[in-house]
């Protein structure tokens, strides 16, 4: 009796043995089995890499700064939005409108990959995909191509969407317009709709 418990518990294991040795030689003799293998193996090795994911850096927050009242300016009045000084304001012009640029700062700031646009009219340089093409003089841009004037328009377009929009830039000569703290509301109802 006892041999037989021993005889089964051996065929049991040949059994298993076999069966395992069967599945190997079948997954290592097909070239599609072992391609479908590494393939499973390589998922397994994502799935289990991508929850061990260490958790994002944060990035210093910008101290907030009490948004810019809405005025025209004139080039000089721009120049000292320049992120130099203490607050670290930073405003440039494009197409004739002034926009507070002071969220990317990064971007514009000093130190970054566009600072020339700092407290400047960028409207030429936008146009022209130049950094170095900024003017310290009123620029018309009267001899742009339609087709850089479409992109003016369009970087007008993204800036409105993105940054606060402050006045227009003002001509030499042009005298500013007087706004209300009446339109200071209705732009912040909407600023607070379109970040909601």
């Amino acid at each position: 009796m006892a041999e037989d418990v021993t005889n089964d518990k051996s065929n049991t294991d040949i059994e298993n043995e076999g069966f395992i040795s069967s599945i190997i030689t079948e997954i290592v003799t097909s070239p599609l089995n072992l391609f479908l293998l590494s393939i499973c193996l390589i998922l397994l090795y994502k799935i289990y890499k991508s929850s061990k994911v260490p958790p994002p850096v944060s990035t210093p927050q910008v101290p907030s700064i009490p948004k810019l009242k809405r005025q025209d300016m004139t080039l000089e009045q721009l120049r000292k939005y320049d992120g130099t000084d203490e607050i670290g304001r930073v405003c440039m012009g494009v197409n004739g409108k002034v926009f507070d640029v002071t969220r990317g700062k990064h971007f514009y700031g000093p130190g970054g990959p566009y600072s020339a646009f700092a407290g400047r009219d960028a409207s030429r340089a936008l146009a022209t995909f130049s950094v170095n093409d900024v003017k310290d003089s009123y620029d018309d841009l009267s001899d742009l191509s339609s087709l850089q004037m479409d992109s003016v328009k369009e970087w007008e377009m993204q800036f409105l969407e993105k940054y606060d929009y402050i006045g227009k830039l003002l001509k030499p000569g042009e005298e500013p317009t007087e706004y209300s703290d009446d339109e200071e509301a209705k732009e912040k109802d909407k600023t607070a709709k379109k970040e909601e």
